[in-house]
């Protein structure tokens, strides 16, 4: 079935629907990973967005029941340049056009994914609409105006905290929409772990006595987020260390400030310098917003910056046990260089 895309400034890129066809509205962004497709689509980071993947063949591996990041596809639309019909891998349980279909999700291909790409890269990230139908110019300003992304941490964080037992440290996670693979990682740790909702208050996650709290990775602008506020109780009473969304807030309730990005940094394959252990990594990346250097206060030092475009990757308070990263040191869907962040973390957090 014939569809399209179009952007906020007019640009309108022709090509095919499939998996399940409905007119969705969404910020257009763009990831560079060539693999991990079942990963982002899944990951509660990307709530809200439509992602273009930059690799031109997707879904020839197919998707299985353990390498989902949530419950379902948190993406509103996914945009590629040829999807796989017919995926061959030995861990192969769904093909791409069926899981999408399964999880009401419309799909676009067909497109020239780079000048798409190159687009956005140019312009920014931008608002757009995959649609079946021919609309006039009111109904697409009426379509893009209703979008917003605001309440995006409220739609995809648990409802209920929950216990999960563990003979190693206990750490206080708030899900802000965390992914399957950081829970995981603090398991297969043997960390006790009891997760929060973003709407947790300082004081309920005190009255647990953990060893430590986590920030979880999340979607949205770090600033629509409230739990601000609570984690600034928290500073000083115990350890905190953050990941991507969990970094800027973090951030911010230090006193420091964040900014859009242009167009984010999407991908698998980005370069960040460890400067307190003086190496460079490949990391896993998903975020539109950074803190802004210039803003910290002087008692936090930069511990990564990313050899892309220089923004800051990681940062440390001078006095407190507070720690943080802007990239996924989980690595799902990979690269795994940064794995032994994870084990700082926790070491962070020992008693």
């Amino acid at each position: 079935m014939k569809a399209k895309l179009i952007l906020e400034n007019g640009t309108i890129f022709e090509g095919n629907a499939f998996g399940y066809v409905k007119e969705t509205v969404g910020e257009v962004v763009f990831n560079t990973g060539m693999t991990g497709y079942q990963e982002i689509l899944t990951d509660p980071s990307y709530y809200g967005q439509m992602v273009t993947m930059t690799y031109p063949l997707i879904g020839n591996y197919g998707l299985n029941l353990d390498d989902s990041e949530s419950d379902k596809v948190k993406v509103r639309g996914l945009i590629v340049r040829e999807k796989c019909s017919f995926p061959s891998n030995w861990r192969c349980e769904f093909e791409l056009d069926d899981y999408l279909k399964e999880n009401r999700v419309i799909g676009l291909e067909g497109l020239d994914t780079r000048a798409l790409t190159k687009t956005i890269r140019n312009k920014g990230t931008m608002r757009g609409i995959i649609t079946v139908r021919d609309l006039t110019e009111s109904q697409i300003q009426l379509k893009l105006n209703s979008y917003t992304n605001k309440n995006a941490v409220r739609e995809v964080s648990i409802k209920e905290k929950k216990v999960i037992e563990g003979q190693g440290i206990h750490i206080a996670i708030i899900d802000f929409g965390i992914k399957n693979s950081i829970v995981n990682a603090f398991i297969k740790r043997g960390c006790k772990l009891t997760v929060f909702p973003a709407t947790v208050t300082a004081e309920e996650i005190l009255a647990v006595k953990p060893d430590g709290v986590f920030l979880s990775n999340g979607p949205g602008d770090p600033k629509d987020v409230e739990t601000i506020h609570e984690i600034r109780k928290l500073l000083g009473k115990k350890p905190i260390t953050g990941i991507c969304l969990g970094h800027q807030l973090l951030a911010l309730a230090l006193g420091g400030d964040t900014e859009k990005l242009k167009f984010g940094h999407r991908g698998t394959n980005h370069p960040v310098k460890d400067l307190v252990n003086d190496k460079i990594m490949i990391t896993s990346q998903n975020h539109g917003y950074v803190v802004k250097n210039s803003t910290l206060p002087e008692d936090v030092e930069i511990t990564h910056m990313s050899l892309n475009d220089d923004t800051i990757e990681g940062i440390r308070h001078k006095a407190y046990p507070i720690y943080s990263v802007q990239f996924h040191p989980e690595a799902c869907p990979g690269p795994f260089d940064a794995d032994t962040v994870l084990d700082e973390i926790i070491d962070s957090m020992q008693p």
